[in-house]
């Protein structure tokens, strides 16, 4: 697979069985349940576990056999993020401590009033990140999403039903183009429109750049939009850091006025220093560089 198809893996069966650890015996049963979650991912699925194993091995220089290894854990982090995920929307927020990076950066954001990007990655646990803006302006912080609406239903209702409230929005890509409306008509409010920088589906524009030493697609849309806006560009992070314990990294982009390249660049730079650091949280399982033979 070249690029990301727009599906995630699960059932609602599985999300409930999930959820009713967390909500009956506590997160850490979920986490135990995991080990063999994670053992049953390492043999039965194929393409991602070809595409993290590359990873590991091609892409940060581990031995074949240390990256199987890894492979495990990898897969065991990601299912902390999702069991993390559902925990916390399900009101256990205080149940995990954090910690703040580049706050200033957001809060100068609304004090400019002419809205602003945040471009964040399948790196670490982005989904959490709108039960934390509260913190820099509760009341009139407005957070645009921008995604596809390929989720299964079912799957998103039931989320849905056991979710606390959220304030985010969503504009979701069209093929009428209209959500550019919707995106300008965010920014003139002085809202906040988040991408993630790391994938891209089949037609879509495409901006390549190295990443950990080899060239990959992305999609283009957000750097062009960021490139090109007189607004602020923040690279966004939510690290999972121990078992409750989150960190939040923001640090606004500084690239080059109107190109979208050097900011793709100053984008790639950030992702490498953030997995220099935390290697097991990138989440990416498929052929994200095209060389899986």
């Amino acid at each position: 697979m070249a690029q990301w198809d727009g599906k995630s893996r699960g059932v609602v069966l599985g999300y409930k069985i999930f959820i009713f650890f967390i909500q009956n015996l506590g997160i850490r049963s979920a986490y135990f349940i995991l080990y063999f979650v994670a053992f049953y991912f390492l043999f039965f699925s194929g393409d991602g576990t070809k595409a993290i194993f590359y990873y590991f091995n091609k892409r940060l220089g581990h031995s074949k056999f240390n990256s199987f290894l890894k492979v495990y854990k990898s897969y065991y982090s990601f299912g902390q993020t999702i069991i993390d995920k559902f925990a916390i929307a399900s009101g256990l927020k205080d149940k995990f401590t954090y910690n703040f990076d580049g706050e200033s950066s957001l809060k100068n954001i609304l004090k400019e009033k002419k809205g602003g990007i945040l471009i964040s990655a399948h790196i670490g646990n982005f989904e959490i990140a709108e039960y934390f803006f509260s913190r820099v302006d509760e009341f009139s912080t407005q957070i645009n999403l921008v995604t596809t609406d390929n989720e299964h239903q079912a799957i998103k209702s039931y989320l849905d039903s056991i979710s606390v409230k959220s304030n985010m929005k969503f504009i979701i890509i069209k093929d009428d183009m209209s959500h550019v409306f919707e995106m300008n008509s965010a920014l003139s409010n002085n809202e906040l429109i988040c991408f993630t920088g790391d994938r891209y589906f089949e037609g879509n524009k495409i901006l390549t750049e190295k990443l950990l030493g080899k060239e990959a697609d992305f999609p283009a849309g957000a750097f062009l939009l960021g490139s090109r806006l007189n607004v602020p560009v923040i690279f966004l992070y939510i690290i999972k850091e121990s078992s409750k314990r989150y960190h939040f990294f923001a640090e606004e982009a500084v690239f080059k006025n109107r190109d979208a390249q050097d900011l793709l660049k100053k984008y790639t730079e950030s992702i490498e220093k953030i997995l220099k650091k935390y290697p097991y949280q990138w989440f990416n399982y498929f052929d994200f560089w095209k060389d899986i033979k």
